[in-house]
């Protein structure tokens, strides 16, 4: 029994000084250096290394070659950047690798990257991502019940600065993630508890309390958040109308718990990818249910919708009787969203093609660059300063 003790006692030593490595490394490498005028530099150590690149959406996805100096540390300086959130990891000798001097990483489905923020003069949209000096709101990992589903499934919930000492009742916005993400994509990638405090400290948002819930029906949660086990997050997600169609379960649970106005010029629901079709759908069965809705680069017109998807029991058919239903019921805000270069814009087209055939009355937004996050957080931005007005 000593002996034993003895080497997980060993055991220990090693990974404590394992995990304590950084504190004593001699190079103190600084990665990335966001300098005054907006330029950033990122550094690595690699002296084995035949070729480093920098590569992620801070480069559009194109591997930007660094250069090695002679004490081995291979460096690159990209901008100035536009004030906003970015992504990026490393490539040696074809290996992808995060940055080691970079304590922040975030997960997108399976893939984790190292990330950053470029600040602005206060205004900036990296200053909209960050936590300012506002009220700030309550972040919940919540549980319900679904009956359809037969089991507990969670939700991220936000709740407004002064929701735990007010008594009023606050509208409520559902916002719904794309194929593979899960109730952690937008408190994290999405960065939306910090735009709803910022907005709503500026007078810009209507407090609100924000319903993150998992499109995913094959799991409970996020990865890792449920006895589920540590299975490995993948593309999934939920194309048949099952998730649509058990979806008020969530917004009576949300009605019984929360101090909420139960109407729907009060509800919104917005999503981004798979979570527009989710929106999309729920605005087509539910018309009286929701007053606002948000399609951030919607997967609108994909095989599923088309054709009514698989066990849908006819949530995604007779859309054009369905269509003319919802521009009847004449929704506060109908938004749709779409990058110039999205690979959904030929869907995003047929949509609206749709809606101005019924005569529907909506917003739509076109910018730049493609099926990005950089472009789901401006429309969520945006979005939530016209609902609940």
């Amino acid at each position: 029994m000593k002996r034993i003790i003895s080497i997980v006692a060993a055991m220990s030593v090693c990974i404590a000084l394992s995990a304590q490595e950084h504190i004593f490394d001699p190079r103190n490498l600084v990665s990335p250096e966001v300098h005054s005028d907006a330029s950033v530099t990122f550094r690595l150590y690699a002296p084995d290394a035949s070729e480093v690149f920098l590569t992620g959406d801070i480069t559009a996805g194109r591997d930007l070659p660094m250069k090695r100096g002679e004490d081995a540390v291979w460096t690159v300086t990209v901008g100035p950047l536009e004030s906003e959130l970015y992504f990026y990891w490393f490539k040696v000798d074809g290996r992808k690798i995060l940055d080691p001097s970079n304590s922040y990483v975030l997960r997108d489905v399976k893939t984790n990257m190292s990330w950053f923020i470029v600040p602005g003069d206060g205004n900036g949209k990296g200053d909209l991502y960050s936590a300012q000096n506002v009220g700030h709101g309550t972040v919940s990992k919540v549980w319900y019940n679904s009956e359809s589903m037969g089991c507990d499934r969670r939700l991220t919930v936000y709740t407004p600065a002064g929701y735990e000492t007010s008594r009023r009742k606050y509208p409520v916005l559902y916002l719904l993630h794309g194929m593979g993400g899960d109730e952690e994509a937008w408190p994290t990638l999405g960065r939306a508890t910090y735009i709803f405090d910022n907005l709503i400290a500026k007078g810009l948002a209507e407090p609100m309390i924000v319903v993150m819930s998992n499109g995913n029906l094959l799991h409970r949660s996020a990865p890792g958040e449920s006895g589920e086990g540590l299975w490995q997050p993948y593309g999934c997600g939920s194309f048949d109308g099952s998730f649509e169609e058990s979806f008020p379960e969530i917004v009576k649970f949300v009605d019984r718990r929360y101090r909420t106005v139960a109407k729907p010029s009060s509800r919104a629901v917005a999503g981004l990818s798979m979570g527009g079709l989710h929106t999309y759908m729920i605005s087509l069965n539910y018309p009286e249910m929701f007053g606002n809705y948000g399609i951030f680069s919607g997967a609108v017109g994909s095989w599923w919708s088309r054709t009514g998807g698989v066990n849908s029991n006819g949530f995604y058919q007779d859309q054009p009787a369905k269509i003319a239903r919802l521009a009847a019921a004449s929704p506060d805000v109908y938004y749709i969203a779409i990058g110039k270069d999205d690979f959904l814009y030929g869907e995003n087209v047929e949509l609206r093609g749709m809606l101005d055939a019924a005569g529907m009355e909506y917003t739509y937004v076109e910018s730049a660059g493609g099926h990005i996050w950089a472009n789901w957080r401006a429309y969520l931005s945006e979005f939530i300063q016209m609902i609940f007005k």
